[in-house]
């Protein structure tokens, strides 16, 4: 039977087992230990800025903290990148705050400064100054971070970079994850670095990272008892998953230059197609991990995102739509959206193609040979 060759599959380095050993042998099964503060060290280093990471169980429970921590609360409005997965807003209603949805510009598939910057003007025209804006790094592609900032700023409106995507990828040549108020991340199984499941959120401050760690481990006060004066969530990740993530980090550089290659197969194989153009950083400022090559297609083509998926799927090859917009879920058809098409146009037109960085050569020759058999027909 032929091997299926998936989306983005995670991948060990050499020294993942050695580590989760150590813990076994250590008996540091607890939720604590020293892989878990080695793993949080290592991002800190990694990012090489103001950053204090604690470790979680997930991404979105990174974002549901951040929000927590700028004091987020039932009936605030929170800005939110329409154009991203559902992790991105769902923390905003666990809160009970409603998220307000904004389109994405062309350049980066991120949120649209312009319209932030109208979304904003008119939420306060309207008494409903946002509490928080969070904008998404999407696919690993940096947003125009500094523009976006620049509007915050205007308005002083604190900012949440969603960094789940994008372990790796540099704005300016400065680390995605070093921007905004907070920076998340996620280490989820399909992530350029996995710790099977988990996150981590990044804050600027030593005191930040601290009040993380307290809501983090069910808010205990420092008494002989368990004393609650705040709701606290069990939201730490556990020193196990710490040690996959403590030997990922070692191979992360290694890992961003495999999905790096991956990018410039994809743009070699595509370069002279009429009908499919490669989602690339639009200059130098944006440097993308591509944690996963993106494609779109053409509206003029003569077949859909659908019938390419399709044909790969028959050949045992896994590729997906892009995302679909928040503001089009049906679970968020009345909240307010601001901006155009853009992001509904590229949900209607693009592809995610099989990006791990296990990917072999000969995983690259029968994806191409493929895709060719595809498009030959068409």
């Amino acid at each position: 039977m032929i091997s299926k060759i998936w989306l983005s599959a995670p991948h060990l380095g050499t020294s993942e087992e050695q580590y989760v050993k150590q813990a076994f042998t250590d008996n540091w099964i607890a939720p604590v230990g020293p892989q878990l503060s080695e793993f949080e060290s290592a991002i800190d280093v990694y990012l090489n800025a103001s950053s204090f990471s604690t470790a979680l169980s997930s991404g979105t429970a990174a974002i549901h903290l951040a929000l927590k921590l700028l004091d987020v609360t039932i009936g605030d409005e929170v800005i939110c990148q329409s154009f991203t997965f559902c992790a991105t807003a769902n923390p905003i209603t666990y809160l009970g705050a409603i998220p307000v949805f904004i389109d994405s510009e062309p350049g980066t598939w991120n949120m649209c400064p312009v319209v932030l910057e109208a979304a904003i003007k008119d939420r306060i025209q309207q008494n409903k100054k946002p509490k928080a804006i969070i904008f998404v790094d999407l696919y690993g592609m940096p947003a125009k971070i500094e523009a976006l900032l620049k509007v915050a700023s205007a308005y002083d409106i604190p900012v949440i970079e969603d960094a789940a995507e994008a372990l790796g990828s540099t704005y300016k040549k400065r680390k995605c994850g070093t921007f905004g108020q907070f920076s998340i991340f996620s280490f989820n199984g399909n992530k350029i670095i996995t710790t099977s499941g988990g996150g981590a959120l990044v804050s600027r401050t030593k005191a930040l990272q601290e009040r993380t760690l307290f809501y983090a481990t069910q808010a205990k006060e420092p008494a002989a008892h368990y004393e609650h004066q705040h709701i606290g969530f069990n939201y730490r990740l556990s020193n196990v998953c710490a040690a996959i993530g403590k030997g990922q980090m070692e191979v992360l550089e290694t890992r961003i230059a495999q999905r790096q290659a991956n990018h410039r197969f994809y743009q070699e194989f595509f370069s002279g197609s009429k009908d499919i153009s490669v989602f690339t950083s639009p200059d130098q400022k944006y440097q993308s991990n591509y944690w996963l090559s993106c494609i779109l297609i053409n509206s003029s083509a003569s077949f859909s995102p659908t019938a390419l998926i399709d044909h790969l799927a028959k050949h045992s090859i896994e590729a997906r739509l892009l995302w679909k917009p928040l503001h089009l879920q049906p679970v968020f058809k009345t909240n307010a959206y601001y901006g155009g098409s853009v992001c509904e146009d590229l949900f209607n037109r693009g592809v995610c193609l099989p990006s791990g960085s296990n990917l072999t050569p000969s995983d690259r020759l029968r994806i191409a040979e493929v895709l060719s058999e595809f498009l030959k027909r068409k």
